[in-house]
């Protein structure tokens, strides 16, 4: 069971050194190591018959936001309830026309996991994959921000909200099943498999069929330091909503001050989930005294 954020912060002060070390000790990985796992997705092949999403809602007990039919042509994102979705792209002239599969790219170097303080996201040593502990969130949101993809999503109206995104199954991966999403697509246009077997059928496919393929490179080999979820298209991958971030990570780029700082500032935020606790128990002992007071109609003496 998770912990409330309050919990949390009321109770992290006995532990904070175990809390605060990862993040002081994490260093930027830049190279994907041999073995992690990920995605291909080929947009020529893709139908836009809503299988992955149906599986991925199903997989994750989310319930279904839109009809069907709705969503084969809806150009909005991920959502909620949706940690992987299949968008329509149509160029304002009507001349070109895509799917496009979207979900956690499961970053090399991810910035999600670097911004986070508390190192509630974290990739998994062996796969890569880009998990999120709620044991570890407070809620401060900062992923979202920093994600160049805008992929983690923060359910606004749950009583203990929790950071959504794609963990491509985890559960379905522990008992040797692939992700939901991968298992049902009719067209093979979303595969699973370790990268670098991915990459090797993404160069494959590009020789094979000269000129189908908008450019002559995979998106995510080496965008923003790589990615683990890879692209082919017929379309510019900027125009499907992939953003053209260079070959240099956002972390390395932008958040390797902050990184060092969080090591240094250790010791502070720990005092800091401290004085929250101890501010949090006072307080509720003033509201059982007002309570007290209330019910037995005596009012404190001025």
């Amino acid at each position: 069971m998770s912990l409330t954020r309050r919990q949390l912060l009321c109770g992290a002060a006995a532990g904070a050194a175990t809390t605060f070390t990862p993040m002081a000790a994490r260093a930027e990985q830049t190279v994907a190591p041999a073995g992690v796992l990920g995605l291909l997705y080929d947009a020529t092949v893709c139908i836009g018959c809503q299988a992955c999403v149906s599986a991925c809602v199903d997989a994750n007990s989310k319930p279904q936001d839109m009809s069907l039919a709705e969503a084969r042509s809806s150009e909005r994102g991920l959502t909620i309830q949706a940690r992987s979705t299949v968008k329509l792209y149509i160029a304002p002239d009507a001349s070109e026309r895509s799917f496009v599969k979207l979900q956690c790219m499961h970053c090399v170097d991810p910035a999600c996991v670097a911004s986070c303080m508390f190192g509630a996201l974290h990739k998994d040593p062996r796969t890569g994959i880009v998990r999120w502990d709620a044991s570890r969130c407070v809620g401060c949101r900062y992923c979202e921000i920093a994600c160049a993809f805008h992929v983690p999503r923060f359910e606004w109206q749950a009583f203990n909200p929790r950071i959504v995104k794609c963990e491509l199954c985890g559960p379905r991966l522990a008992e040797g099943r692939e992700p939901a999403c991968t298992s049902v697509c009719p067209t093979h246009a979303v595969v699973f498999g370790q990268r670098e077997s991915l990459l090797t059928t993404a160069h494959q496919r590009i020789a094979a069929h000269p000129g189908q393929y908008s450019e002559d490179r995979v998106y995510g080999e080496h965008d923003a330091g790589g990615t683990q979820a890879i692209y082919l298209a017929h379309i510019a991958y900027n125009r499907l909503g992939l953003p053209q971030l260079g070959t240099e990570s956002i972390s390395a780029k932008y958040l390797k001050w902050q990184k060092r700082i969080y090591a240094y500032l250790a010791a502070p935020a720990a005092a800091y989930v401290l004085l929250v606790g101890v501010l949090g128990k006072r307080l509720r002992t003033h509201q059982l005294h007002e309570e007290e007071e209330e019910a037995t109609g005596l009012k404190p003496q001025l």
